[in-house]
């Protein structure tokens, strides 16, 4: 009877034993999913991280070989633009600029599109915020002298290459679209808009070729009288 009892109380003592582990193992599962939970969460960042670095990455080499290739157009002029010549400019390989670029028109489309930005990010802010922007317009002509002249240089050398390559010709519009936009804020006669238009192109180039000083009064005075037109 005392054998009994006593192997009776034996295999309680062996059930409480088990039941610890037990509880124990289930810990350590909850504590394994919990921890794979966290992990897997912490490499969906870290996927999206990664992504987020190679786009940056990927933007960073567009605007280097872009950048190269208005150095090219700026020193040697827009038939000067290969991705052989972008890619030695750029100190990469011509793989890589045909990876990011795969025609030259696409290379050529990207340069004039970021000297383009820039005339459309000004004259949307002459049109938007200035009481004046035939002002504005006439300081941003004369600037093709001095700070601005490399961008006009490039506006100028694209946009003429424009002629013989189609695909450019969207983007090369895009200055006289916005001056045109501008004239309009000044007057509703479509004959002085076209005039003000041509005449901006002709004193950039003008300015381009004279290599001198501009004067923006005079500038100013020159678009003023264009848009004293009347509709007969």
């Amino acid at each position: 009877m005392t054998a009994k009892h006593d192997l009776a109380k034996q295999d309680a003592k062996d059930s409480d034993t088990k039941h610890p582990g037990a509880k124990d193992s289930g810990a350590k599962h909850a504590g394994a999913k919990h921890a794979g939970t966290q992990d897997t969460g912490s490499q969906h960042a870290g996927a999206r991280d990664g992504g987020d670095g190679r786009r940056l990455r990927g933007e960073r080499r567009r605007l280097q070989i872009i950048e190269a290739t208005l150095a090219i157009v700026h020193r040697d002029g827009a038939t000067g633009v290969t991705h052989r010549t972008v890619a030695k400019e750029a100190g990469i390989t011509t793989s890589l600029t045909l990876y990011y670029f795969a025609t030259l028109d696409d290379l050529l489309v990207a340069a004039l599109t970021s000297v383009t930005d820039e005339y459309t990010r000004r004259i949307r802010e002459l049109i938007e915020a200035d009481d004046e922007p035939l002002d504005g317009l006439a300081q941003l002509i004369a600037e093709s002298a001095g700070p601005g002249r490399e961008r006009a240089l490039a506006e100028r050398e694209l946009s003429t290459l424009a002629a013989r390559r189609p695909a450019l010709r969207p983007i090369a519009r895009r200055w006289r679209d916005n001056v045109a936009e501008l004239a309009r804020t000044q007057t509703d006669d479509p004959d002085a808009v076209q005039a003000v238009v041509a005449l901006s192109d002709g004193l950039c180039t003008a300015i381009l070729l004279d290599d001198e000083e501009a004067d923006p009064a005079r500038i100013r005075a020159v678009l003023a009288k264009a848009l004293q037109r009347t509709r007969p």
